[in-house]
């Protein structure tokens, strides 16, 4: 069971806005009726993202998607924060959202609702992403992390779940206590920590494995043999669709199909993004420079199914790391 936490009052005060903006109408039926009778209107919330410049034109196929299929208006609500959407859902204001791994955290214990689905960003993909802890390919001197005890340590930022808060995690689980066993160099971006490593300012980097595998090789910035993968992390999730538990269970199944149906390349097939097309992603195969709809404000291929169980690892990341970002909703 998720722990209980509170936000902040200026969460409270961006909550206040978005219920306003959301009005009372669709409050007064969403699923208010015993009987499991419909609402006039579905709201569906986001948090606008560095890799989406219309957030709303971002998730138009979602939310075409799901007003086709559950035959309802469903309305597109940009929000400030991750914080602003949990507290609309602690009021019941906001059905389905989209928000961090540590922010659903938080929501868990606040709000009634559940996550349905979690983004893949390839096909045959995984739905998360791993931390890994790279050392300098000639040095041998650390093979697991109880050798980092003693080393200098690169960490992207402390708010970094794959740059710092999963490598924090496993290392106090493997007996280094980060605070008196190593020197800790926080360079601000995975691509930096890297760089710093190879520059000798650190002994091991804590980076996002996608940077590893794909976007430094892929910019000439990282060649064959110059790292070695010392450390994987367990699978951390992404970013989850969280619905209220207040739906009806058919419309809660109806979105789960819905959103897991839809792939970034049907959805363009299917029209649902006509003039706003992209080209798929090199790590989606033979879909590559195939048009496709943007699935969010990732560049996402679909979405599989979560369940609470999806986010045990964050919750276990909070419980043994007491980090900020799980009693704030960052």
């Amino acid at each position: 069971m998720f722990r209980k936490s509170a936000l902040g009052v200026v969460a409270a005060g961006a909550a206040i806005a978005l219920l306003s903006a959301c009005g009372a109408g669709p409050g007064s039926t969403r699923g208010a009726s015993a009987d499991g009778g419909g609402s006039d209107e579905l709201v569906f919330a986001a948090i606008p993202s560095e890799q989406s410049d219309n957030l709303e034109a971002s998730f138009a196929p979602i939310v075409s998607a799901l007003e086709k299929d559950l035959g309802v208006p469903v309305r597109f609500q940009a929000v400030t924060s991750n914080a602003a959407v949990v507290e609309a859902q602690v009021a019941k204001r906001v059905d389905i959202a989209v928000y961090g791994a540590f922010s659903y955290y938080l929501a868990r214990s606040r709000a009634d609702v559940e996550p349905v689905a979690v983004p893949l960003a390839a096909p045959g993909g995984e739905p998360g992403a791993y931390a890994y802890g790279v050392t300098r390919g000639d040095d041998t001197s650390i093979a697991s992390l109880k050798d980092v005890a003693g080393k200098d340590v690169c960490f992207t930022d402390p708010g970094s779940t794959t740059g710092y808060l999963q490598p924090l995690a496993s290392l106090r689980e493997a007996g280094v206590d980060v605070d008196k066993d190593v020197k800790s160099v926080f360079t601000h971006g995975h691509d930096t920590a890297v760089a710093s490593l190879l520059a000798g300012d650190c002994d091991i980097a804590f980076v996002g494995d996608v940077f590893i595998d794909q976007l430094l090789p892929a910019r000439g910035q990282l060649k064959p043999g110059q790292v070695t993968k010392v450390w994987t992390s367990p699978l951390i999730p992404g970013p989850p669709i969280v619905v209220g538990t207040w739906l009806p269970q058919d419309t809660r199944d109806k979105i789960v199909k819905t959103v897991t149906g839809l792939t970034a390349t049907g959805a363009a097939s299917a029209g649902l993004c006509k003039g706003g097309e992209i080209k798929g992603p090199k790590n989606w195969g033979q879909y590559a420079d195939a048009p496709a709809c943007t699935l969010g404000a990732s560049t996402a291929w679909t979405f599989v199914t979560a369940t609470d169980a999806t986010y045990q690892p964050i919750a276990r990341i909070c419980e043994i790391t007491k980090a900020e970002v799980c009693t704030s909703g960052g």
